[in-house]
């Protein structure tokens, strides 16, 4: 008896070793793998950073804007970066506006575009540390310090030196006149684009009076293109172009004032039955399907005209040789609650949009003299002649009277309903509004 249980024991030892040597086997085997897969995954590339943005689809044309130089980014940095764009279909005041709430919902990409043309939100945005300041990272890159036009540079500097818009390389794509249609000038007898306003007021009156409507023009979105015939005809005269070049004016309640509100109330009387209370989008439609002989715009808008329409159209500076541009509006900035990775990225990115910019306004000016487009040929010439530069008013006055105040009072006006005066006092009204909610 006490054989077999010793006999058993040593059974029972020698089975518990080999189950011991098992599990150690197998501890060491898994170790091995691990550690082999732990020297994978260090040796394996480090994931693309992706960058998230929104960009707008032209809801006229369906369109993606700026859809070329993400790509050209996204093929350059392949492997490192890649722009990851939500296409949105709406248009820039729209996009515009909802770029406060995804502020509140803490939603914003991190490239933002078009922020300045919200002046109350981008000071808002710097005051809360919310934007990459560029300076350090502009003045560090000599490559990309030197491609800037000083101009650009200026426009896009705050007063204390540091940049919160990633600046484009010139203002050779940011410029402003008029779009007009020769084939209706033509018909009215009009062989040539008006070199003085004068003469633009005596263009409108013959078209007119051939039953031809002489402009597109609209209320909604900040009243674009009455605001940029009637801002840039304020600075015909010297005391006109200084108050054009004020930033948040005192008051409107002045001759500059009252002269802007008479322009306006004037050009409503050339245009569409439409123009009440719709956006730019309406104007342009007039524009290109040959309802109106004249609307203002940008360079952006030659590659949206039909090519079916765009053997009528021709461009031209406003009349006294002036152009609109505040190269501002068109830096893009960097949110700075993103990842450093990402924040890097979304740099890397606009440096690369200011390189792009430059090579394009190579390939343009190259063109000049020998294009078949007539169009741009227009435009190279309006550029290339010296013009006044008048900016922007929308870098210049406050949001409520852009978003708010304009689109209230300006079909008032051009129907007779509101006066000059009246009008100008609503513009003050909106002055002490802004300075109260600051």
């Amino acid at each position: 008896m006490s054989f077999s249980f010793r006999w058993m024991g040593r059974k029972m030892m020698n089975y518990n070793r080999a189950i011991a040597a098992i599990i150690l086997c197998a501890m060491l085997i898994s170790i091995a793998g691990c550690a082999g897969r732990e020297k994978k995954q260090a040796e394996s590339p480090s994931e693309e950073i992706r960058i998230p943005m929104i960009l707008t689809v032209d809801p006229t044309t369906g369109k993606k804007n700026e859809q070329e130089v993400v790509e050209a980014f996204n093929k350059a940095y392949q492997g490192r970066y890649q722009i990851d764009v939500e296409w949105i279909m709406e248009t820039e005041e729209e996009y515009r506006k909802n770029l406060k709430r995804q502020n509140v919902t803490d939603e914003l990409p991190a490239v933002i575009t078009d922020l300045r043309l919200l002046p109350s939100f981008y000071q808002m945005m710097i005051e809360e540390e919310r934007l990459v300041d560029l300076a350090p990272y502009i003045q560090e890159d000599s490559e990309w310090n030197r491609i800037i036009e000083p101009a650009v540079l200026e426009a896009c500097t705050e007063s204390d030196g540091s940049i919160y818009l990633g600046p484009l390389s010139t203002t050779a794509f940011s410029c402003s006149g008029v779009f007009w249609n020769q084939s209706l000038f033509e018909q009215a007898g009009i062989e040539e684009f008006p070199e003085t306003w004068e003469e633009f007021w005596e263009c409108c009156d013959r078209l007119k009076a051939q039953g031809i409507t002489p402009l597109g023009l609209h209320t909604e979105g900040t009243g674009w293109a009455p605001m940029l015939l009637a801002t840039a005809e304020l600075a015909d005269s010297e005391e006109g172009a200084q108050f054009m070049k004020q930033l948040y004016p005192d008051s409107y309640q002045n001759e500059n004032g009252l002269h802007l509100a008479d322009t306006l109330k004037k050009l409503f009387s050339y245009t569409t039955e439409d123009a009440m209370h719709t956006d730019f989008d309406v104007a342009y439609t007039n524009f290109v399907s040959g309802k109106v002989a004249m609307i203002p715009n940008g360079y952006w808008m030659i590659d949206k005209i039909p090519e079916e329409f765009v053997e009528n159209v021709r461009f031209s500076a406003f009349p006294g040789n002036k152009l609109i541009s505040s190269p501002e509006t068109f830096g893009w900035a960097v949110v700075a609650t993103y990842s450093d990775e990402i924040k890097e990225g979304a740099i890397a990115f606009l440096k690369f949009r200011t390189i792009f910019n430059m090579e394009e306004k190579s390939k343009l000016l190259k063109l000049d003299g020998k294009t078949d487009r007539q169009l741009l040929q227009d435009y190279i010439d309006a550029f290339t002649e010296e013009p006044q530069i008048v900016p922007n008013y929308q870098v210049k006055w406050n949001s409520i009277l852009q978003e708010e105040t304009l689109g209230e009072c300006l079909p008032d006006l051009a129907q007779g309903k509101m006066s000059p005066e009246e009008f100008v006092k609503k513009a003050d009204e909106s002055i002490r509004q802004y300075e109260e909610e600051q």
